[in-house]
């Protein structure tokens, strides 16, 4: 028995491109949808647009998680394991393990002729969204053999966004997340190693939908469809490429530059969500403490007493590599911990 993208019992989350209803796209890292259905077969009806990398399915089924390859383009039916256990009402989550190197369409669903969907899981009514690189978004996490090491060679194997810091700590937080996180951006335009020599920056992608230009034309988000209570903002670890300009001298006219940009993102996000707190940070992948002395200065000057920046205790200093799932967890750790102090409106 087929089931459409619309059907009323399938509870979405993230950042999703509905302009086709019927066939949904998903383009951020965390993006999922969840049911819970009866009988023994269960088939994922998808269409992936592939860049780079080789691209998978996330999924979460009664609580044993897996992973499946995408078509490299065009239209897929993957077939998931459900165990015939005796087990009435089965569990699942599907979500995308990667950011934008691919876009994914969730067609709908397959169940056995005489299975139906139930009652969808509840939602948390807490909110957050993040916006960072591929630390964000989970990237070669799953490395766990490389824990403080350089990144192996990977096709997008060893990337999953359950495990990243950011989703790690949504759920300790219990709640909803929104992870606008791309592998190798940096704040401004033209600097940072997504799309370069042509490089696009969050400052450009951040109001987006769609923004690889690779994939089709970009389009932007309504942010009347999602308010979070608690924005992290976790840029400023690849702004040193192709120069380290705020490494060599703090105050470079580049340097100041980039503190100005960094303070008119955040205008930009606390015009967006006024009564959000907003937490500024990067991530324990080694860089120079500069940056984050530049999140601080433009943190005092902006005297909003929402808006604070965060510092893990090994702040750009445990690994030359992508965080593993350790690493992310000590974040997540951490972050959750931090948030919690916090008096964040409306959260009990």
């Amino acid at each position: 028995m087929f089931i459409g993208a619309e059907h009323q019992n399938l509870v979405y989350t993230g950042r999703i491109d509905w302009s086709n209803r019927k066939e949904p796209v998903f383009v951020f890292p965390c993006t999922s949808v969840a049911f819970r259905f009866t009988g023994d077969v269960l088939k994922v009806h998808v269409k992936n647009k592939n860049e780079y990398w080789n691209n998978y399915l996330g999924c979460i089924l009664d609580g044993e998680q897996f992973k499946f390859e995408l078509p490299k383009e065009g239209e897929g039916i993957i077939e998931l394991p459900v165990e015939k256990s005796g087990q009435e009402v089965h569990e699942a989550l599907l979500f995308k393990r990667q950011d934008a190197c691919h876009e994914m369409s969730f067609c709908g669903i397959e169940l056995a002729e005489t299975g139906e969907l139930r009652e969808p899981p509840v939602k948390p009514e807490r909110r957050i969204e993040v916006y960072g690189d591929s630390v964000s978004a989970g990237e070669v996490n799953e490395a766990v053999e490389y824990v403080a090491k350089e990144d192996p060679e990977h096709s997008g194997e060893y990337s999953n966004a359950w495990y990243s810091y950011a989703w790690m700590t949504a759920r300790k937080l219990n709640a909803q997340i929104h992870d606008i996180a791309q592998g190798g951006i940096a704040l401004m335009n033209h600097t940072g190693w997504y799309k370069e020599p042509d490089a696009i920056g969050m400052e450009y992608a951040w109001d987006k939908v769609h923004y690889n230009p690779f994939l089709g034309s970009a389009s932007l988000w309504d942010f009347s469809l999602y308010t979070p209570d608690v924005v992290i903002v976790a840029i400023g670890q690849n702004d040193n490429h192709p120069v380290d300009y705020m490494k060599e001298n703090y105050e470079d006219e580049r340097a100041v530059k980039w503190r100005a940009h960094y303070k008119e993102f955040l205008k930009k996000l606390r015009a967006q969500y006024p009564d959000a707190q907003i937490v500024c940070c990067t991530t324990v992948l080694m860089h120079d403490a500069n940056w984050d002395k530049s999140i601080g200065q433009v943190v005092a000057e902006l005297a909003d007493e929402k808006i604070t920046q965060f510092q893990y205790k090994r702040n750009g200093a445990a690994t030359p590599g992508h965080p593993r799932i350790p690493e992310d967890e000590e974040m997540a750790t951490e972050l959750a911990a931090y948030i919690e102090t916090l008096p964040v409106e409306n959260w009990k």
